[in-house]
């Protein structure tokens, strides 16, 4: 090749050198391109480019992706481990905070501990003791906090095993004596022949006066439902009368009115809500109108005789409702209020409650001239009419409610939302009140209504919808020497 056809290819080759100078950077240009040349005898000029082997290690770079992503993982994992054992140790550091304050009120005498108390706080600290334990685990080195929690932690346990020790060699073993005593003198008891009861004589009062009462026995929710809270229930009460057969009265929501009532032929009838016959009361007129001369007013309701004593609606009257006939016999008990100016505490509207006992029919209520305190009157069941009247000193919206027990009122108050208390008593044979404490056990709140049955010796109570029975104890006599 000529000289002059030798330079288009030198050309070309200095123009690639040329070319990759200038696509790498000034710096790294005489690393990257190491060239040589030479002229042979015909002057052709011979090149040489030597490239270095820097491949990129993309390979590598995808590992060290893999690497940190899988790091930031690990990393954030480990961030909500000690979140979550932060909030955990910040519930157990309240914890022991909460304990620390029980073992110094206990170690003061503050409160008195049994055994429950100290299995509670071993328990506790036992599981204090684990979660300290884990979180010293969770860290590689020492973490001052954990380790003086940890501490803590032993310390409150020592302190409990001393505390219980002690406790043990004292207290409890003096209860447990009291128990083995009171075991033996139970033992005794059993192995005495046990004394022949009396014989009970229903109708009667051959007794001394109720002395205590049952638990309470719910025998049913009213078939209206427990919105109706109020009314009466129970059995003829009039000595001798069919005793299988039941009434229950619910009051209409409001509390006052007395419409529709049921009588159950048995009591297997009352508990399947089946088998009753019912009837209302209010009668229909003309025009769309009513009368509600016959319905009753508050839960003042007693069964005497096949005829369902109440207070007539919105007066002072008393009605009769023969059950059979569906009559209604009416008479104004002269002076009562009524349209709740003086009912009970837990039941308003009762301000006339009509009662039964062995001696018959009464009824209990307020006057303007009595200032509200209780009044007792006499009935006569057959014309309504009151026979004989006794003024007590007892408020009545003081009492939650009352009946009569051979001639004597007994009236009841709330201790507590579970617990009643018959607290006052007035005998119309003496004329002597005072003051007593028997306590009723109650299923619901508010009593509305309570009767008494002599043919059973059963309290009957409207319980905030709730049909409850109570049997009476009394008192026995003394043997006539």
């Amino acid at each position: 090749m000529t000289r002059q056809g030798q330079e288009p290819v030198l050309k070309e080759k200095m123009l690639h050198l040329l070319i990759l100078a200038v696509w790498c950077p000034a710096s790294q240009a005489a690393s990257l391109v190491n060239t040589t040349g030479a002229m042979d005898e015909e002057g052709v000029c011979h090149c040489s480019v030597a490239l270095p082997d820097n491949t990129f290690p993309a390979d590598r770079l995808e590992i060290l992706e893999i690497s940190n992503k899988d790091l930031s993982i690990s990393v954030q994992n480990e961030i909500t481990k000690i979140q979550s054992y932060k909030a955990t140790l910040t519930g157990y550091l309240q914890k022991l905070t909460n304990l620390t304050r029980r073992v110094e009120v206990m170690e003061m005498g503050g409160i008195s501990y049994t055994e429950l108390d100290f299995e509670l706080l071993k328990l506790e600290i036992k599981e204090m003791e684990t979660l300290v334990v884990k979180l010293r685990e969770s860290f590689d080195g020492s973490n001052t906090l954990i380790d003086a929690l940890y501490v803590e932690v032993h310390n409150i346990s020592v302190m409990v095993s001393q505390l219980e020790s002690y406790d043990k060699n004292n207290v409890l073993a003096v209860r447990r004596e009291i128990a083995a005593l009171r075991k033996k003198l139970e033992d005794c008891q059993k192995n005495q022949e046990s004394p022949v009861s009396p014989p009970i004589n229903y109708g009667t009062c051959s007794h001394g006066g109720i002395v205590n009462i049952s638990k309470p026995f719910v025998v049913q929710l009213n078939w209206l439902g427990f919105p109706y809270k109020f009314g009466g229930w129970g059995k003829d009460s009039y000595s001798g009368a069919n005793q299988d057969m039941h009434w229950v009265a619910p009051l209409n929501t409001d509390g006052r009115m007395m419409n529709t009532l049921r009588f159950y032929p048995t009591y297997d009838n009352l508990l399947l809500y089946k088998g009753a016959t019912e009837k209302v009361l209010t009668r229909t007129l003309a025009y769309n109108n009513y009368d509600y001369s016959n319905c009753g007013q508050g839960g003042g309701i007693i069964m005497f005789n096949n005829s369902l004593i109440y207070n007539c609606y919105n007066t002072r009257d008393i009605c009769k409702l023969n059950v059979d006939t569906n009559g209604v016999e009416r008479k104004t008990l002269t002076d009562a209020t009524f349209n709740n100016r003086f009912s009970y505490a837990s039941s308003i509207w009762q301000d006339i409650d009509l009662a039964s006992d062995e001696d018959g029919l009464w009824v209990i209520y307020s006057t303007e001239q009595n200032s509200g305190n209780i009044v007792i009157s006499k009935v006569n069941p057959l014309t309504l009419t009151v026979e004989k009247t006794w003024q007590t000193s007892q408020y009545k919206p003081g009492a939650t409610n009352a009946f009569m027990v051979c001639g004597v009122l007994y009236a009841t108050r709330t201790l507590s939302t579970r617990k009643e208390e018959i607290f006052y008593m007035y005998d119309t044979k003496t004329n002597q009140e005072g003051q007593i404490s028997i306590i009723l056990d109650k299923m619901m709140e508010n009593v509305q209504s309570l009767t008494y049955n002599p043919n059973d010796h059963k309290l009957y109570m409207y319980n905030d919808g709730y049909l409850v029975t109570y049997t009476l104890a009394f008192k026995s006599l003394p043997n006539p020497a």
